[in-house]
């Protein structure tokens, strides 16, 4: 496994060289048997292109492929190093400053030390605004939101919740609002060693109101009807242009219903008749998909 760490790692970084990039998100889907060795084996072949910021570490089962499911890297090449973000001294995400604009993007945003979860995700959303209000932001410029929350299915309905309160009170959603909802992914792995839930963001700072923010698209009707804050889409200036980002979709109705249960090959049929729905709607196509992440339930 040592080897094989080593080998990812010093990959990247020969990547990142090669391209003259800086890194903007990381990503590590792996384990708690692994962890300590990943974390050892990033350290050593990064070296002083570490800036500090530690990846999102996403803990979920061993997989077929072992301890260490893949790492994933979003970097920039060509433009000055990122400016790194602190929240109380601590590391948690990157500013980067082109003559186009100004983005943030946050990883591993967790909430406080309260017992109960919901008050711990509230601290997780208001953690992330004070990073955003360091620069002139709020979360009516973040586009996109990764929500990792552990055991998804036991608190789910109570997570929403704490977003919908959040949101409504900043004047993201209700009575005059824009309807100004990331588009966002929520799924069942945890976050660190403690499996723990937290939240990883991106955000466009400059130019302001840039953001256009799709709530019904595609074959997909507006989350928010079934008490969920997220749009089905967005469409976001990026270093890289302008960049749609898919909600985390899956075989599901229109009322927000999951179909096809019990038969895995048909819901995965589904989940991409929605996506590609959506890229529709979005004038895109197959062959604008830059990234694509699957979360699959059970191994089979």
């Amino acid at each position: 496994m040592k080897d094989n760490l080593s080998e990812i790692f010093a990959g990247i970084r020969k990547i990142l060289a090669k391209e003259h990039a800086n890194i903007l998100e990381e990503r590590i889907f792996t384990d708690n048997v692994a962890l300590a060795a990943v974390s050892a084996a990033r350290s050593g072949a990064y070296g002083e292109i570490d800036d500090g910021v530690e990846p999102s570490l996403l803990m979920g089962k061993e997989s077929r492929h072992g301890h260490i499911v893949g790492v994933q890297v979003h970097a920039v090449s060509q433009v000055n190093r990122p400016e790194v973000v602190r929240i109380d001294g601590r590391a948690f995400g990157r500013v980067l400053r082109t003559a186009g604009g100004v983005y943030l993007t946050l990883s591993g945003i967790t909430g406080g030390k309260s017992d109960k979860r919901t008050a711990q995700a509230m601290a997780m959303f208001e953690k992330a605004e004070s990073a955003l209000k360091q620069f002139g932001g709020d979360f009516t410029h973040v586009s996109r939101t990764w929500m990792w929350l552990g055991d998804i299915l036991s608190w789910y309905d109570e997570f929403n919740a704490v977003r919908n309160q959040f949101f409504m009170e900043r004047g993201l959603i209700g009575k005059g609002s824009r309807q100004s909802m990331p588009a966002s992914t929520g799924i069942g792995l945890g976050l660190g060693t403690n499996k723990q839930f937290g939240m990883d963001l991106t955000a466009v700072l400059v130019p302001r109101d840039s953001i256009e923010f799709l709530g019904a698209i595609g074959k997909q009707q507006c989350a928010l009807n079934y008490g969920s804050a997220f749009s089905r889409a967005s469409r976001a200036n990026s270093p890289a242009g302008k960049t749609v980002f898919v909600s985390g979709t899956a075989s599901i109705d229109t009322t927000g219903a999951t179909t096809n249960i019990g038969d895995a090959s048909r819901q995965i049929e589904t989940t991409i008749e929605n996506v590609r729905a959506v890229l529709r709607d979005m004038n895109c196509g197959d062959s604008d998909v830059v990234q694509t992440v699957a979360y699959c339930k059970t191994t089979e």
